[in-house]
């Protein structure tokens, strides 16, 4: 009655747009919904994948070909627009798309399936679908799969530069995939990254320079990387680096003198375990030349009596190998060290070569 009385001195006209205005205010009201929004994403490379939609369930109903009618255009979930969103460009089924927030819709037949990817990405569903505002269509082929009652998007063979994304739902499953270029989308993401405090660390050039050579692309400007790095601080690990390029590079005689000056500044935890990295990488010969030159410049420490025991393993003389991997695990201060070298020690004890 105390909110009553003083709307009734208003007069009728005020009090209805009043109420109006209570009306209007529940439009925007939330309440739970039968098809539930669903949010799924997934970073490929350096590109992070959102796929926004509502999941509608099966419940009892003839899905494709009936509720979902063959031939139209769907708005592959329920209640407003599916989106996908792509923070760099991408490639979908080898055709490029660039990168942005799409409306995404499908139009299903028996035996294939149209994917397009709108720019309008705000619609109610398919309603306001117009084929002008169209990104990209591809076709792909629908599989069948067990029962799922919800819709659901999900990713799946996941690779460093790919993944395949898999609508399912009924007893369906219709995927496409998305792949990454490095130099269209990973680079420049690198690139973006060099611009911030990690230009002034040798980590962030190195790495940057690494990447590049691990996938043997963009080499000359990692070069260029890589001096950088050197110029922040000068490590056995960039000088690798640095060396390793000029290789790639067939810039043999310059990857040497680098190579050479590497050795001549890494310490010995540096040096082994470079010593081990040729191991990994299948080059034995070369491995045992790095452990020679720890056991002769490092003989004392746990690193030399480790070299030590490899090479003597190497040759079969399991009595100097043993005796060395005895006196590296006295030494070390490290109980996971220690455990490890027990291994060594216990394969030794066995006569089993270490380096393999």
């Amino acid at each position: 009655m105390t909110i009553l009385r003083p709307l009734r001195l208003l007069g009728t006209s005020v009090f209805s747009v009043l109420l109006a205005g209570f009306a209007h205010a529940q439009v925007g009201l939330s309440l739970p919904e039968q098809s539930q929004r669903a949010v799924v994403n997934q970073r490929v490379a350096l590109t992070d994948i959102t796929i926004t939609y509502h999941r509608p369930l099966v419940n009892g109903r003839k899905i494709f070909g009936g509720l979902v009618p063959f031939g139209d255009v769907w708005r592959a979930g329920a209640n407003l627009n599916t989106t996908i969103e792509f923070s760099s460009p991408v490639s979908i089924e080898g055709k490029p798309l660039v990168k942005g927030i799409y409306g995404l819709h499908m139009i299903p037949t028996a035996d294939s399936w149209t994917v397009i990817f709108s720019k309008a990405a705000t619609s109610w569903g398919s309603y306001g679908y117009d084929p002008v505002e169209d990104a990209l269509r591809v076709t792909v082929k629908p599989q069948p799969a067990p029962m799922q009652e919800a819709l659901g998007y999900e990713f799946n063979e996941l690779k460093p530069n790919s993944a395949l994304i898999t609508l399912r739902w009924d007893q369906l499953a219709v995927p496409f995939g998305v792949s990454i270029s490095d130099e269209d989308a990973t680079l420049p993401n690198v690139r973006g990254q060099m611009r911030g405090a990690l230009q002034y660390t040798w980590e962030g050039w190195n790495s940057a320079a690494t990447f590049c050579l691990e996938r043997k692309i963009n080499l000359g400007e990692a070069l260029k990387w890589i001096e950088k790095s050197l110029r922040n601080e000068e490590r056995f690990e960039n000088l690798q680096t640095k060396a390793n390029l000029l290789r790639a590079l067939n810039r043999a005689p310059e990857a040497v003198a680098i190579t050479k000056h590497a050795m001549e500044i890494a310490p010995a935890p540096q040096l082994y375990t470079y010593g081990r990295q040729l191991q990994g990488q299948k080059q034995p010969v070369e491995a045992l030349e790095i452990f020679k030159a720890v056991g002769k410049r490092y003989p004392d420490s746990i690193y030399g009596h480790l070299a030590l025991a490899r090479i003597a393993s190497s040759t079969g003389d399991f009595a100097t190998a043993t005796k060395e991997a005895t006196a590296a695990q006295a030494a070390s201060q490290n109980d996971d060290q220690k455990k490890a070298i027990q291994g060594l020690l216990d394969r030794l004890q066995r006569k089993e070569d270490v380096n393999k």
